[in-house]
């Protein structure tokens, strides 16, 4: 057995026992020399070749980070590495990457970098997903969470949405996706500004009307309160030879700090199909502001 493969398998098997000790409320954070404390989510997109492209968002606050000054510079970087490992296919993907900033000047204690890594999986309902963060600057801190993860199957002809993105709007960096380009952030970290929102609908034929309604929803408060903020589109699909039709479209409202829950809604108008995706959002009103950084992948790292 070559290396490369002896190191899959050794990978493999330490995901498998760290999946059985997790706790089933969520992801938990393993030990270290100091913590790391970061912020992510992940989104789900029909890949091309018939998989799953799998999108991780990722945060540090930089007063979390050693900041290293060099010459007029300040410079912070965090490393991450972030792997699915499937425990019955015993199939392993993964992104190894760095995240580096410098800049002329200090930044807020609460100032978010943001950032994301995309690799592509088969669809599975036996998934392990881990993230890593760690401070390239100081050795033996950071931070890992795993958890259980169905990756969807996005094959089929019946009516589908991906999972809903957000991010900044207005972004010139950022996750790429079918002409768009988006800041992408974790559903927990957003500011008291407009966001933009990002999804896919899939075997909606080209021409065929079709009508979305994005609804947001405050969470953990009085049920009187109802519908924070709604919007409906209606128009013809504009779907590519695929049957994909991305759209992305932008919150004007600023919405107060709190919990929501965003859902997006199509309906096929000809036959009556629809189908629905929902996710939570935290407004926390960051005034230490974002700045959203490339990860690049770290040469040299090894893989497996």
């Amino acid at each position: 057995m070559s290396f490369r493969g002896l190191a899959s398998i050794l990978c493999l098997l330490a995901l498998v026992a760290g999946a059985r000790l997790a706790s089933t409320r969520g992801p938990a954070p393993a030990a270290a020399a100091a913590p790391l404390p970061f912020f992510y989510d992940l989104y789900t997109f029909r890949d091309d070749r018939g998989g799953t492209d799998v999108v991780a968002a990722i945060a540090v606050e930089a007063g979390n980070l050693r900041r290293v000054r060099r010459g007029p510079d300040f410079r912070y970087r965090f490393d991450l590495r972030f792997v699915l490992a499937d425990t019955v296919s015993r199939t392993v993907v993964r992104s190894v990457d760095s995240v580096f900033v410098s800049l002329p000047y200090q930044l807020p204690g609460e100032h978010l970098l943001h950032t994301y890594v995309e690799v592509q999986s088969p669809a599975s309902e036996t998934t392990v997903q881990r993230v890593v963060v760690t401070d390239a600057s100081r050795p033996g801190v950071g931070q890992l969470y795993q958890s259980p993860l169905t990756v969807p199957d996005y094959s089929g002809d019946h009516l589908m949405l991906s999972d809903v993105a957000f991010g900044l709007p207005d972004a010139e960096e950022g996750w790429v996706r079918r002409g768009h380009t988006l800041a992408l952030l974790p559903t927990s970290q957003f500011p008291e500004s407009a966001f933009d929102v990002y999804y896919e609908i899939y075997n909606l034929r080209a021409g065929t009307p079709y009508e979305t309604e994005i609804a947001i929803a405050p969470r953990d408060g009085d049920e009187d309160e109802g519908v924070a903020a709604s919007a409906v589109f209606r128009g013809e699909a504009a779907s590519g030879p695929d049957g994909s039709l991305p759209e992305l479209r932008r919150v004007e409202s600023a919405l107060p700090e709190g919990r929501y829950t965003l859902t997006v809604t199509v309906r096929n108008q000809v036959t009556g199909e629809t189908v629905s995706r929902s996710r939570p959002i935290d407004v926390r009103g960051w005034g230490g502001g974002m700045t959203m950084v490339r990860a690049l992948p770290r040469l040299g790292a090894a893989t497996s």
